[in-house]
């Protein structure tokens, strides 16, 4: 009984606020108490018994009266903080003052006259009481005193962190003065203890983090754009050296998720018995880091590291580097963590949480499985992008594997599915950004023995052979939105290329499947974009026959037995009536697959399933070009790198030529419609359907421009010395069973007779405006579909990107 009552009491005084004519004064707490004085309102309370149409209402017609209830929240978040909550009811004022906040502030950031509000002070405010304790404080903006006040808050002994007080007689006194470090979460990076689990701790800690992250989603309403210097001002102040609390912050939020082990004990169904609070904080913290971490100047603190080598920098050079360091506190932090124990403490954290779901056990739906692997993706890109240092500690081993294994299982997992195309985006990004580093190639090399559940033929191979058979059936049978991906997955191929020392038969029949699928003539001739991707094919083949010859007698053979498709290549015809004829073809064109394997999957796999319907999905920014988002650099001989003008070798003239006068925009928006590469899951990939503008661009001296610079020589060569002697062999010894051939390309050697070793170039990931642009629409998406409980942003006019229903 006494439950409802407060809930109405509380109703009440929203219908109060909404209908007043008259502001209210500052002055009357009487009024301004019912709305944070009640101990038994839920934040699922707050977001019912206080309607949007009502919220909007209050700010069209009573503005004054929404300001000072903004006001008067603030204030007791302020003096919650400065006295430290000793009792219950000043923890329940503060905790119903932050779902208030939470609820109301989307309805301030939607309207573009009011989102000044927060960063001015409120006139006539200092009477009713001031914000600060201190005099030249008191004209904080309201946003600073809010930021800092839930940062004291998250360090509040026995209202988020543990007391180390026996008694807490006198714990008020010094709470603005405590060491906050030494009140930091969980155990980790810069923290030997782990604290005691208490459940109402998490509870409250992640309450004060979802305000957080509603007060940094201003960003959700303003629209998209290429002013790479905009930055979040909420952020901007929250990671500067104003928050006493920083440092303290980043490291719980870091070690909280990277401790986070949601199996526990392994005591199967144990998370349909009890609640994990701590799996609600490690989503909200995953979703502050990410969104803290968004910093668009932190290409600086990434150069200022590449100087640095694995093994450290003089004492000097750091100090250099720390004053020169970013603004941003958290990124700094972030980029300056070094100690081994710590890099794999991260790296262990990160591939434990991402290598959840792929979890097999014998009991069905019997271990717990988080949700939130594609806010861990984007924090392992920050890391790998911000802290050099970490990038070659995860490259350093085979470690790495525990993080690919994961990304791969998810794109497979998800490539069928409109709805998650964005996590097919940071999938692919992620990869690329590895595959910038030799040492990732030559990880490459180790044996696949997991097994884990994926709609893919069985083979017997290494890790460069899962990641070719899967890239292969993301272009074969993903959803048809995935064209702007495929130059990017060639990239990764293309780049890790120099150091797959052993192709298995299968991935070595793929990559001759996607050389057929895209060098057709219909499919070349369809799009001004179409023939870069048999120049990274080609550049695949070279490279492997170049530095990797002697391993690789499935692909020799592979290639051998395909040759039709490079003379085929060599002879292809430029008239303008074989131009047109292939173009007329184009619609009743199909690729069949050649691989018999093919329906042999994995047991226990399953196909990618479409999103269900009435799936909503967050819309995303156009994917740059390849060539926007990559540099590229020469392997010279002793291993160092060397950037490369893109005119500097035939294939990127070709680029060039191809990639000229296109906007990242453009040439997204029309490769989304250039090729259809869907459906049949069990027996064929499409390649069909461009739009008649594109096709009307392939003429006899365009395709004579690329033509002549297809790099053929090396193939050729190895065709003309090789195949005569399968031919004759086959003859003479009547041979009709492959693996005699195999062996004797095995034991075969092309030395003196292939032209001189190209030199190796890699295509490294670069940002720049399209990205960073792609990457905060895509965070903020992923944020606004993973807060439905309550429904933070739902329903409020976004602006950064569109919710779609499928």
């Amino acid at each position: 009984m006494g439950n409802s009552d407060t809930k109405l009491h509380f109703r009440k005084a929203v219908i109060q606020l909404t209908t007043k004519t008259q502001p209210v004064e500052a002055t009357d707490d009487v009024f301004w108490d019912q709305f944070w004085a009640d101990a038994s309102t839920t934040v699922q309370d707050v977001f019912a018994l206080v309607p949007a149409a009502e919220i909007r209402a209050v700010r069209e017609e009573s503005p004054s009266n929404l300001a000072t209830l903004c006001y008067k929240a603030v204030e007791r978040l302020v003096q919650g903080a400065d006295s430290g909550c000793p009792s219950d009811k000043e923890r329940q004022i503060v905790l119903n003052c932050t779902r208030l906040l939470t609820r109301v502030l989307p309805y301030i950031f939607e309207d573009a006259d009011w989102r000044g509000f927060f960063w001015s002070t409120v006139p006539g405010a200092g009477r009713a009481g001031r914000l600060d304790a201190d005099g030249d404080d008191e004209a904080r903006p309201l946003a600073e005193s809010l930021l800092l006040a839930v940062a004291n808050l998250l360090f509040c002994p026995d209202f988020t962190v543990q007391s180390h007080k026996k008694s807490s007689q006198d714990a008020a006194e010094d709470v603005l003065s405590i060491d906050s470090c030494e009140y930091i979460w969980e155990a980790g990076v810069g923290f030997a203890q782990s604290p005691p689990l208490n459940f109402v701790h998490d509870l409250n800690r992640t309450e004060l983090l979802k305000l957080l992250l509603t007060c940094f989603s201003e960003a959700m309403y303003l629209p998209p754009s290429s002013d790479s210097k905009s930055l979040n001002p909420w952020v901007t102040f929250f990671c500067s050296a104003e928050n006493r609390q920083a440092l303290p912050l980043f490291t719980s939020l870091l070690n909280v998720v990277c401790a986070y082990d949601p199996v526990g004990y392994g005591i199967p169904y144990n998370h349909l018995l009890f609640s994990d609070y701590r799996e609600q904080l490690v989503e909200q913290a995953v979703q502050i880091l990410i969104v803290t971490l968004e910093h668009d100047a932190g290409s600086a603190a990434g150069s200022a590291l590449q100087a640095l080598d694995a093994s450290g920098a003089p004492a000097a050079e750091e100090e250099e580097q720390e004053s020169a360091g970013p603004d941003n506190l958290f990124v700094n932090y972030l980029s300056r963590i070094h100690r081994e124990e710590d890099l794999g403490f991260i790296l262990k954290g990160l591939a434990r949480l991402l290598n959840n779901p792929l979890v097999q056990t014998y009991l069905p739906r019997s271990a717990k499985k988080i949700q939130f692997h594609q806010e861990l993706l984007i924090v392992f890109w920050k890391f790998c992008d911000f802290n050099k240092k970490f990038l070659f500690f995860v490259l350093k081993s085979s470690d790495v594997l525990d993080m690919l294994v994961p990304i791969l299982f998810y794109l497979n997992d998800a490539r069928a599915d409109q709805s998650r195309m964005g996590l097919m985006h940071i999938g692919v990004f992620v990869l690329l950004l590895l595959s910038g580093e030799r040492n990732f190639g030559v990880r490459l090399n180790k044996p696949y023995t997991l097994r884990v559940p994926m709609d893919i033929p069985v083979f017997t191979g290494n890790h460069a052979d899962l990641l070719i058979v899967i890239f292969h059936k993301i272009i074969t049978s993903g959803h048809q939105r995935l064209q702007p991906l495929f130059d990017c997955l060639l990239t990764i191929i293309v780049n890790i290329s120099p150091y797959m020392k052993s192709l298995s038969m299968v991935a070595a029949n793929k990559l001759l499947h996607l050389l057929e699928a895209f060098s057709t003539p219909w499919f070349l001739f369809s799009s001004t974009q179409n023939h870069l991707l048999v120049f990274f094919l080609l550049e695949v083949f070279n490279n492997i026959i170049q530095y990797q010859f002697d391993g690789n007698c499935n692909l020799v053979y592979a290639i051998i037995r395909k040759r039709n498709i490079f003379h085929h290549l060599a002879n292809l015809p430029t008239d303008t009536a074989s131009v047109q004829k292939a173009l007329q073809k184009k619609r009743k064109s199909r690729v069949s697959r050649t691989n018999s394997t093919e329906a042999e999957s994995m047991e226990g796999s399953r196909p990618a399933v479409p999103a269900e319907p009435g799936t909503l999905k967050a819309s995303l920014e156009a994917t740059p070009g390849i060539d926007k988002i990559t540099e590229k650099s020469q392997v010279t001989e002793n291993g160092t790198l060397v950037a490369v003008p893109q005119s500097d070798s035939p294939q990127a003239a070709a680029d060039n030529s191809a990639m000229s006068g296109a906007s990242d925009t453009e040439s997204n928006s029309e490769r989304d419609h250039e090729a259809d590469h869907t459906e049949s899951e069990s027996t064929r990939g499409r390649l069909s359907s461009v739009s008649s503008s594109v096709a009307c661009s392939a003429n006899p001296d365009w395709v004579l421009s690329w033509k002549g610079k297809l790099p053929l020589q090396t193939i050729m060569r190895l065709l003309q010395v090789l195949v005569p002697q399968v031919e004759k062999i086959c003859i003479d010894k009547g041979l009709t069973d492959e693996s005699e051939i195999l062996k004797f390309l095995q034991h075969g050697t092309l030395v003196g007779l292939l032209p001189i070793p190209h030199p190796i170039l890699i295509r490294k990931y670069q940002a720049n405006a399209g990205t960073v642009m792609w990457f905060r629409t895509y965070m903020w998406g992923v944020i606004y579909l993973r807060n439905l409980d309550p429904p933070i942003w739902y329903d409020t006019d976004i602006r950064l990107f569109e919710i779609q229903r499928i």
